[in-house]
């Protein structure tokens, strides 16, 4: 509320105060004349308002000399915002949800936030949280991997940044150097997208199968991936060297196509490599087709034999050899 003084509308102490937290927010680094002259008072109202706001919690540094004045430091405090009663509930319970993660690029943060939000909400709405808790939840199957490097992962997705992993793969172990897109979680498990500089094409690593991860000191140039996301990574490749890159890459694909049952649709939905691949029908069956690579033929074996009669492989020729043979496998041991 502005107060009229002397015939002149002058702005609340209140308002003044969340004005200039937003202000000093979003500009980092400033003077106390600057703040002054923007918000139409003396040098001495300003410097009791940061000092107030540093009393808040804001994080506020000044320096002395001719080039001084204040800055904000990288843990900067928000200005409040209004929710409504639904909205705040909505919020908690989206929190809430990640405490089925042992491992999160922000676990500690997470759990701060939670923990002032429920604080700071009214009895009502805490005496609903309360009650709400025990008749929704979110649940993520338990694992025993571990995910100690979600946060170098994320952030050198952010910053185009090049890291050397330590990674295991079928059998096999080796750093690798790579250019992370970003990390997402399914069905309990990390994974990381990224640039592999030895394949030469974006991959999905699990994260727990990473043993070690450091800032690559090779001189490799990073690349620009910027409009490179978890959404769009698999059309990644429109330069020439990338390209040529995808025509070698085509000739070691093969065609798949395996129809499927409504049942069979409901259990690829829950794949996330699934999406482009993945066909249904209005009945609810349905089928996959599209091209992947031939080296993956041993992993759709085994998510077709998980399905029972629920899929019928028409294609490619491989594949179904590399399902006899493992039934085959399957059966000696039992014989």
């Amino acid at each position: 509320m502005n107060i009229k003084v002397n015939g002149v509308y002058a702005m609340s102490k209140s308002k003044r105060l969340l004005d200039l937290m937003m202000t000093v927010n979003r500009k980092r680094k400033f003077t106390v004349r600057e703040l002054a002259d923007e918000f139409g008072v003396s040098t001495r109202t300003i410097l009791r308002d940061l000092q107030e706001l540093g009393e808040l919690g804001v994080p506020l540094y000044s320096e002395v000399g001719p080039h001084g004045g204040y800055q904000v430091l990288n843990e900067r405090i928000l200005p409040p915002i209004a929710f409504t009663e639904e909205e705040a509930v909505a919020i908690f319970f989206a929190s809430h949800a990640l405490r089925h993660y042992k491992y999160l690029p922000f676990k500690e943060e997470s759990l701060s936030a939670l923990h002032k939000f429920y604080n700071y909400m009214s009895g009502d709405v805490r005496d609903r949280i309360d009650e709400l808790k025990n008749r929704i939840d979110f649940l993520t199957p338990a694992r025993q991997a571990e995910f100690p490097y979600l946060s170098i992962l994320l952030e050198a997705g952010i910053g185009q940044k090049v890291l050397l992993i330590d990674y295991e793969s079928k059998g096999e172990r080796g750093l690798r150097p790579i250019q992370p897109v970003g990390i997402y979680a399914s069905s309990g498990l990390w994974y990381c997208p990224a640039y592999c500089y030895l394949r030469k094409d974006i991959r999905v690593f699990r994260c727990d199968r990473i043993h070690s991860v450091d800032y690559d000191s090779s001189g490799l140039t990073p690349l620009d991936l910027r409009q490179v996301h978890l959404g769009n990574r698999n059309d990644y490749g429109t330069s020439e060297q990338d390209k040529g890159l995808q025509t070698k890459k085509s000739r070691n694909q093969i065609r798949l196509y395996i129809e499927l049952t409504g049942e069979g649709v409901q259990a690829c939905e829950a794949e996330v490599w699934s999406d482009s691949l993945l066909h249904t029908r209005e009945d609810g069956s349905g089928w996959l087709e599209g091209e992947v690579p031939g080296n993956d033929l041993r992993f759709f074996a085994k998510f077709i034999i998980g399905l029972g009669n629920e899929a019928m492989v028409q294609g490619p020729p491989e594949l179904v050899e590399e399902l006899k043979n493992m039934l085959a496998g399957m059966l000696r041991k039992y014989s």
